[in-house]
């Protein structure tokens, strides 16, 4: 390889890098604020879609609606007919961050077409699988408003949500990091493997025990109305109660997970960084819940909640991939690009 072409190379690997990890803490806002719109009732802020309450840039008050807005629209405002800006706004916010997400994706997708030249092409075919499921996830976003927030909905979208953000850490790891074998051996790492499926496994099954709570809290929220904050958590009933025990288990096999990594890999190692991160980020997660649970769930306290749960999955995988790098496809080419660039 000549200089020229090293350096070519070099700077494709460095922009693609840059934007996979850009886009990755872009959709990690995205959840958040995501969050931020179901923790607020503002899910049917905007009644329809892609407009909203038939305008692109919508209304900042009632006077700006048509005299029978109540009529046009008071079925799927879930009998909230009176307009109230501030969850249009919210839901609007919510709506301008997915189709940034859209774009700095597609950004992505065109960052990896160079990657067609070279022995790294799955680059491109990962780039452009993440730009249709993000295609995909708007188109299903249309549905959850259009369902007014059907439960099966919101919880596909969540799970779709979930495989965007790991087919981009794949890609950002893949572009990063070669894998770990700097004289360090993992021992017993079939056994860890074993642990870490399950570990990622139940942390999956608790984010979705976690959108089951958040549903039946939807149907608490009508009942009890946004002025009885302090009695939503005792009218959950069991789905709380079962996540809530749940997170014991999570939290008792992250440990033994951590642990074993830590006397499987001898000295100072990433993976082990990345162990001791998801430790602390579950610890806030937990904290968070607590929050939730008995200080009448503050609204700061749901996003911030659900965030961490995704961050927490993601530092889950990211550990996976580089636990494994000398068996995924990929590893071969980063060490190849690696001596390429030398």
């Amino acid at each position: 390889m000549t200089s020229s072409t090293k350096l070519i190379d070099s700077r494709v690997n460095r922009r693609f890098r840059r934007l996979t990890l850009n886009t990755v803490i872009v959709l990690y806002f995205l959840i958040m604020v995501g969050g931020v719109v179901r923790s607020t009732g503002a899910g049917m802020g905007c009644p329809d879609w892609p407009k909203c309450f038939g305008s692109w840039i919508p209304p900042t008050e009632a006077s700006q609606l048509p005299l029978n807005y109540k009529e046009i629209y008071g079925a799927k405002l879930k009998g909230e007919v009176i307009f109230n800006p501030v969850k249009t706004w919210i839901e609007y916010v919510n709506r301008l961050c997915g189709a940034a997400t859209g774009v700095l994706i597609f950004i992505t997708l065109l960052a990896s077409t160079p990657y067609l030249k070279s022995n790294r092409k799955s680059f491109f075919r990962y780039s452009l699988l993440a730009f249709l499921l993000v295609g995909f996830q708007g188109w299903l976003g249309s549905k959850v408003v259009s369902s007014e927030l059907h439960p099966v909905m919101i919880t596909l979208h969540m799970l779709l949500a979930i495989v965007i953000v790991f087919i981009l850490i794949y890609l950002f790891i893949r572009s990063s990091y070669s894998a770990e074998k700097d004289g360090k051996e993992i021992k017993n790492k079939s056994v860890i493997d074993k642990i870490t499926i399950l570990v990622l496994s139940l942390s999956l099954i608790q984010i979705l025990l976690g959108t089951q709570v958040r549903e039946t809290m939807d149907e608490v929220i009508r009942s009890l109305g946004y002025s009885e904050r302090a009695e939503w958590i005792a009218a959950l009933g069991i789905p709380f109660y079962v996540h809530r025990s749940f997170s014991i288990l999570v939290l008792v096999s992250n440990v033994f997970w951590i642990n074993k990594i830590n006397h499987s890999i001898e000295g100072e190692s990433r993976i082990k960084q990345m162990g001791k991160g998801c430790l602390a980020i579950l610890g806030l997660e937990i904290l968070t819940g607590i929050v939730m649970a008995y200080f009448g769930v503050p609204p700061f306290a749901q996003p911030v909640h659900l965030t961490l749960a995704i961050i927490m999955i993601g530092l889950q995988f990211m550990m996976w991939l580089l636990m494994n790098a000398n068996q995924l496809s990929w590893s071969n080419d980063i060490v190849k690009l690696s001596k390429d660039l030398v």
